[in-house]
């Protein structure tokens, strides 16, 4: 029996061939915006972090579905390589694994803060294209 490759990824779906492909075209168009506090704002801590997704379904990190993501904070920090998996347990980098759409920072020292939110996958590698929010504060 011959298969044909192009009329298999069709009778599947490209996703079950490539699921990469399915990803991207999932998140196009897909969005995070830091909603809280505002830009550039002056605020007493502790700093409750809003994040509001678009395109792209927040969920626990447990949930393998294209489509879907959970959300990342970088405070004061750099983000890592986009290509990479964000890695755990480094100083500046929250994982908000339970499907969570708010934070509260309550350590921050005074003076002025960045934070980059970054929507990734299950095994939490950023989505492409890219879905990420900055938000610079000062903390009174």
């Amino acid at each position: 029996m011959r298969i044909c490759i192009p009329r298999l990824a069709l009778a599947l779906g490209a996703a079950a061939l490539l699921p990469g492909v399915a990803r991207a075209q999932a998140t196009s168009g897909a969005k995070v915006k830091i909603t809280a506090p505002p830009n550039g704002a002056t605020v007493s801590g502790p700093v409750k972090i809003t994040l509001v997704a678009t395109g792209v379904e927040i969920v626990p990190a447990t949930i393998e579905r294209p489509g879907t993501g959970h959300h990342h904070l970088f405070v004061d920090r750099d983000v890592t390589p986009v290509n990479d998996t964000i890695p755990r347990g480094v100083t500046g980098i929250i994982h908000l694994g339970r499907g969570q759409t708010e934070f509260v920072l309550d350590s921050l020292k005074p003076g002025p803060h960045r934070v980059i939110a970054v929507v990734a996958d299950w095994n939490h590698v950023p989505l492409k294209p890219l879905v990420v929010d900055t938000l610079r504060f000062t903390v009174k």
